[in-house]
């Protein structure tokens, strides 16, 4: 699997070690970057993470087919390309362009596209992605500081980025079975599918079809019903016991501006220690990361909380002052240096809110491979890095987690 950022990564490597039924997935690694060297032979589906979600356009394609390349030297037989249930992008990019190199240097067409994630009330239906009983449009994830989605319509969006044509294989089908799909996939000429799913059980009827599929695209749902492929046909024997943790110091750092980050940070302000980070200190320099280390040690045992989430009002007047990139740039930078000190300084359960946030956090601690614990909540696993001293991570979406996710997440970090 070849993720576009951090948390998405987690995401679909929580799936396929999940597996359907629950525990009969595969055993799963998640790699931060593209390997420099071979992945350990026990490993049946490799996560490789990367940050390309919203680096230019030729840089998402080259890390996306080094990425590729390594996998395929790995043995892998079937490769997933896997991007937000919202679909994060923009009319230039990147999805579109990541898909189409890939289907290129694979030479397939027909590539299932399938953002659905029911379990987190993302679904497809008339190739219109929806999150709950709303368009994607109207969800919210048009106020999105750097992918804003103003368009459900996900085949007018790819053709948008693409030179390619985008098919569709409508719920009725899906709903007919396995092979009714994997039938009108074959007498598509298009590069790209769109296949609607509103349910667990339509994902898992469409990773039967594509058992056979080089490539697959979609959100972490797609991967639902992949691992029994290989199970079923001996090519792997399965996930057991995924009970990890770690115990020691604590810390929270939230830099996503999604509605739900910033219900979360409501909750749990009302019952632990929390920071406000000042958008407008961080950029003067006046705020440093000195600043969050001190609050989260003065606070632990705690579950302290440092978080720069704004309201959308807000995020654009930060932006209008000082520049799109240059406000995602600092703050990604901040985050980075603060985790790195606050892992040096001893602190070994981290939970980071936020897929840009979470990427600057993991790429700074340059942890390598990371095993895929217990699902916290859905799409949000336990990562435990290998080592003398480990460290136990939770990297969330911005709109995924309940309402108390993160005293459930530090203790799900825990040592079992």
């Amino acid at each position: 699997m070849i993720a576009d950022d951090f948390t998405g990564a987690s995401d679909i490597a929580n799936t396929i070690a999940k597996g359907w039924p629950p525990n009969g997935g595969l055993r799963t690694a998640q790699f931060l970057g593209v390997p420099k060297t071979a992945a350990s032979a026990d490993i049946e589906a490799g996560v490789v993470a990367l940050k390309s979600r919203t680096v230019p356009v030729e840089e998402a394609v080259a890390q996306s087919l080094g990425a590729l390349n390594w996998l395929l030297a790995q043995g892998c037989r079937q490769i997933v390309f896997k991007y937000c249930s919202t679909f994060d992008s923009t009319r230039d990019g990147n999805i579109g362009p990541v898909g189409e190199a890939l289907a290129a240097a694979l030479d397939v067409k027909s590539v299932v596209a399938c953002p659905a994630f029911p379990a987190a009330g993302r679904t497809v239906y008339m190739a219109h992605l929806f999150v709950r009983d709303r368009l994607l449009s109207e969800s919210g994830m048009q106020n999105h500081p750097l992918t804003p989605m103003t368009d459900p319509d996900i085949r007018r969006w790819l053709r948008y980025q693409t030179r390619s044509s985008v098919g569709h294989v409508a719920l009725d089908s899906v709903r007919k079975g396995a092979e009714e799909v994997a039938a009108a996939l074959a007498d598509k000429d298009e590069t790209f599918v769109i296949v609607d799913a509103t349910s667990d059980q339509d994902l898992i009827t469409i990773g039967s079809a594509i058992a056979d599929h080089k490539l697959v695209t979609g959100g972490s749902g797609i991967a639902i019903g992949l691992a029994e492929n290989f199970i079923r046909r001996g090519l792997a024997t399965g996930n057991s016991g995924r009970l990890i943790g770690t115990d020691g110091p604590e810390a929270i750092l939230a830099g996503s501006c999604s509605g739900a980050t910033r219900g979360q940070i409501d909750v749990h302000k009302q019952n632990h220690p929390t920071l406000a980070i000042d958008v407008d200190k961080v950029m003067s320099g006046e705020t440093t990361s000195d600043h969050v280390i001190e609050f989260i040690t003065g606070n632990h045992g705690q579950a302290p909380l440092a978080y720069s989430s704004g309201t959308p009002e807000e995020v654009k007047a930060s932006q209008a002052k000082y520049g799109r990139e240059e406000v995602a740039a600092k703050l990604d930078a901040f985050f980075a240096g603060t985790a790195l000190k606050l892992v040096r300084s001893g602190v070994t359960r981290l939970v980071v809110a936020g897929g840009e946030t979470s990427g600057a956090v993991v790429s700074a601690l340059d942890l390598g491979a990371l095993a895929i614990g217990q699902e916290i909540d859905p799409g949000v696993p336990v990562l435990l890095s290998d080592g003398d001293k480990p460290i136990a991570l939770a990297l969330k979406s911005g709109n995924f987690g309940s309402a108390d996710f993160f005293v459930k997440a530090l203790e799900r970090l825990k040592a079992s």
